[in-house]
């Protein structure tokens, strides 16, 4: 049992190594690259502690590298998804009676482990799984998981902290448990921290959790899982499984323990798993968390007092930086018209020294898109803009997937501000742009309000500091993070909260502590020390 009020360390960010020429990192980084790309993994699913094998063996590519082969990974169906609901909830006694300072050590170790001797590894099955480059897998699959794992322990101990006053005779408390059954993890391909993040967070306040990463993302899914393991996680706290979406999703919300959604991913899936939940309401023990992150169809605002060149260098950072495939990326720009010319000028100087190819050349900016339909869809969008007398390649405008599926970091500008792409989520490397005049900007506001119906990210770039508050105020719906004369990407854990309303999800705020609360289950617990013996209240004495 306890015996002390426990102070955990105090969470810092994790320092961003730079992999710069004659480092140790890069030499260990390519390394690391080198050893993987020797071999091929075999990816079971992990449920109950054990690793799980079917009949059914995917393989997995570099989506910059067709033709070389990572390993595989063994496709499970319903009988595993119910394996693993069952492994949950065989764990949760045990995991929910575990101090609280003992389910801290096992992911701050996750965390010293993940910068310490897993960093290369970590960061090298992120630039060969999902084609990132060194510092777009650094910045996150070592940093932001770091992150995530230090913050969500301190977030977690102030939550236990927070306690209500007492009175005379009695103490208040409050027991912050874990919700009742197992918390359902579903998350992306474009971040190793969020793959990590979604079922630990849960996990931390003392869930049991079913976690399924997207199929595009489970090379990377198998490292995160080895430190987990290697950490001291208990056997069934959480429970990796592979399986198809349907499947998945139609043996999960059908549980009566389901208990908790974790979701990042695309908003119609999002959609469609709220009305599934919705129609099995009657099913569960308790009404479901839902949270979730979505969409976006991000934006940068340039006023007619802007830094051009700065709009100019969010404008290729924010958009193409690991090929637009964030759901923070800038995919839309408005362009006051005395500065757009000037702007175009030296966003076409950028893009025409931007390097393409696979993160294994460190001199490459982008890499490769993470699929053939992700290639096919912005190919087409490209294709659009191209035959559209309202648009204009202004940079870019190539793809190619005869190796890998590449796509040219593309410019289109616009004469309409309702063009395709200017309003549909495209999730790669094709940031659009529309010319407004100078002085309409209250009109292009307007526009920009009302174009999507997302509201995660945005920018805005203005010298003016009447026009930042003018600006912040009137747009106060249209992010939930917002960006002053800076790219609308980079949120960093205990410094932006991440998360946006609207279409984009449910703002939980993913690493902070509003998102931890999401895993909790609070009890008040009143004890009175001196209990009443007489009913008769003081009023009801005689004049």
């Amino acid at each position: 049992m306890p015996k002390g009020f426990f102070n955990v360390p105090k969470a810092v960010n994790e320092p961003v190594r730079s992999y710069a020429p004659g480092t140790k990192d890069r030499e260990e980084l390519k390394k690391a690259l080198k050893e993987l790309k020797s071999k091929q993994v075999e990816i079971p699913m992990v449920i109950g502690g054990k690793d799980v094998k079917t009949d059914k063996k995917v393989d997995i590519h570099p989506p910059h590298e067709l033709a070389h082969t990572l390993g595989h990974y063994y496709q499970g169906s319903a009988k595993e998804v119910n394996m693993a609901i069952d492994a949950a909830m065989e764990a949760k006694e045990k995991w929910a009676a575990t101090p609280w300072h003992e389910r801290a050590a096992i992911f701050l170790k996750v965390a010293d482990l993940l910068t310490g001797p897993y960093r290369y590894k970590m960061n090298a099955a992120a630039m060969l799984g999902t084609s990132k480059t060194a510092h777009q897998a650094e910045i996150e699959s070592a940093c932001e998981f770091a992150d995530f794992m230090r913050f969500g322990v301190e977030y977690m101990t102030k939550i236990y902290e927070e306690q209500p006053v007492s009175d005379k005779n009695t103490w208040n408390r409050v027991e912050y448990r874990p919700l009742e059954g197992f918390v359902f993890a579903l998350t992306p391909f474009n971040f190793t921290a969020i793959t990590a993040n979604l079922p630990a967070a849960p996990a931390m306040m003392g869930n049991t959790v079913v976690w399924k990463p997207s199929k595009l993302n489970i090379y990377s899914a198998n490292v995160v899982m080895e430190i987990f393991r290697e950490a001291g996680l208990p056997d069934g706290v959480i429970n990796l499984i592979f399986a198809s979406g349907p499947v998945v999703a139609d043996t999960v919300f059908a549980s009566p323990d389901f208990a908790g959604f974790h979701f990042t991913g695309s908003t119609p899936v999002f959609q469609q798993s709220w009305k599934k939940i919705g129609d099995n309401i009657t099913k569960y023990k308790t009404y479901p968390r839902i949270v979730g992150e979505t969409g976006g169809k991000d934006y940068i605002f340039a006023s007619p007092k802007a830094d051009a060149k700065a709009v100019a260098t969010a404008m290729v950072r924010g958009a193409f930086e690991y090929q637009g495939q964030k759901c923070s990326a800038a995919s839309r720009t408005y362009l006051p018209g005395n500065l757009a010319d000037e702007i175009f000028k030296y966003v076409k100087e950028d893009v025409s020294t931007i390097k393409q190819g696979s993160p294994e050349d460190f001199s490459n900016f982008l890499c490769a898109v993470i699929d053939e339909s992700a290639f096919d869809k912005h190919a087409a969008a490209i294709d659009m803009a191209k035959e559209d007398s309202s648009c204009e390649i202004i940079a870019g405008g190539g793809y190619d997937k005869s190796k890998g599926y590449f796509i040219e970091p593309t410019v289109i500008k616009t004469t309409n501000p309702k063009f395709y792409s200017m309003e549909e989520e495209l999730f790669g490397p094709v940031l659009t742009v529309y010319v407004y005049d100078e002085n309409k900007v209250d009109e292009t506001l307007d526009i920009l309000d009302n174009t999507s119906i997302y509201g995660l990210t945005g920018a805005i770039f203005t010298q003016d500091r009447y026009e930042i508050d003018y600006l912040t105020k009137r747009l106060v719906n249209t992010a939930g993070n917002f960006y002053v004369n800076d790219k609308p990407t980079g949120a960093i854990v205990g410094q932006q909260p991440f998360g946006g309303a609207r279409g984009s999800g449910t703002n939980d705020k993913a690493g902070s502590m509003l998102n931890q609360l999401r895993w909790v289950s609070a009890r008040s617990i009143k004890e009175n020390f001196v209990p009443a013996k007489d009913y008769r209240y003081p009023y009801m004495e005689d004049e």
